[in-house]
């Protein structure tokens, strides 16, 4: 009797989750890159549907939040200053009630805590990770968008 091999894989193997997104965010990370990180973290978030990878997602958003939220406060480097020189007048992509960037992050960290909880039924869970990919990509927008006058 011959044994047919069969390849079989638990349907969480399938999400590959890109190594770049399991690898810490560098403390030397800058304002875009962290904003670019949260992009990215969110977008694989709401593809995916196993639950420890789900939780690593939003474990590792939190932490790119985290420090976000430090560098909304602090001073820019001379690098992203020069990308943020205001030269036509554009409309911003965030409403006027919305343009204080830390508010935005405690937002975002506040859903990315509630689907890190486990305790919505699924279709809240969901829908909630839709509102956070919105709020976290706008924000990544919002934080690159020229603001500063040159005198």
């Amino acid at each position: 009797m011959t044994t047919t091999p069969t390849l079989t894989y638990p349907q969480s193997d399938e999400l590959v989750i890109p190594l770049s997104l399991t690898t810490p965010l560098s403390a030397a990370a800058d304002l875009f890159e962290t904003a670019d990180r949260c992009a990215a973290l969110v977008s694989v978030l709401i593809e995916t549907d196993d639950r420890a990878s789900r939780t690593a997602l939003c474990e590792g958003l939190l932490h790119a939040l985290r420090q976000l939220r430090k560098l909304c406060d602090a001073e820019l480097p001379p690098h992203l200053f020069a990308q943020l020189i205001e030269g036509e007048t554009l409309t911003s992509c965030m409403p006027g009630c919305w343009q204080e960037t830390s508010l935005q992050v405690d937002y975002a960290r506040a859903l990315t805590q509630a689907i890190l909880g486990g305790m919505l039924p699924d279709s809240v869970e969901k829908e909630l990770a839709g509102l956070l990919h919105d709020l976290v990509w706008l924000m990544n927008e919002f934080v690159k968008e020229p603001y500063i006058t040159v005198h």
